[in-house]
């Protein structure tokens, strides 16, 4: 079982290193070997799969979400799981997101799945 405050921390971590728009921050949450899968992927990089693989990839694609104007993620929740967690926040858009991670055995994020509500009208 992933421990609360061990998740909540790099929760709060890593939505702060995304405002801050700090790159390395953010891919520090990351095994080397990610995959991660969500409709941004499909909208940035034309994937039709929606995934990317390894790290060198997933930098070049938050890169690219870093470019967006206003970013701001808002911690709403962290919901545990055994081997994982999901993060939900709240974009600059409105839109809430939820980020399921499955967990190495160092805390780092080596599966993810983005689920993005509509955003705010």
């Amino acid at each position: 079982m992933v421990d609360r405050n061990a998740a909540w921390q790099a929760a709060q971590d890593w939505c702060e290193a995304w405002n801050r728009r700090d790159l390395e921050a953010i891919l520090s949450h990351y095994t080397d070997d990610v995959v991660l899968t969500s409709p941004m992927v499909v909208q940035r990089l034309g994937r039709p799969d929606g995934t990317v693989h390894g790290k060198a990839e997933l930098r070049d694609y938050f890169a690219r979400g870093l470019r967006a104007s206003g970013l701001r993620f808002q911690l709403q929740d962290v919901l545990l799981g055994v081997e994982g967690m999901a993060v939900v926040y709240r974009r600059e858009t409105g839109a809430l997101v939820t980020d399921v991670v499955e967990l190495d055995a160092a805390g780092k994020g080596r599966r993810v799945h983005a689920y993005y509500g509509a955003a705010a009208s």
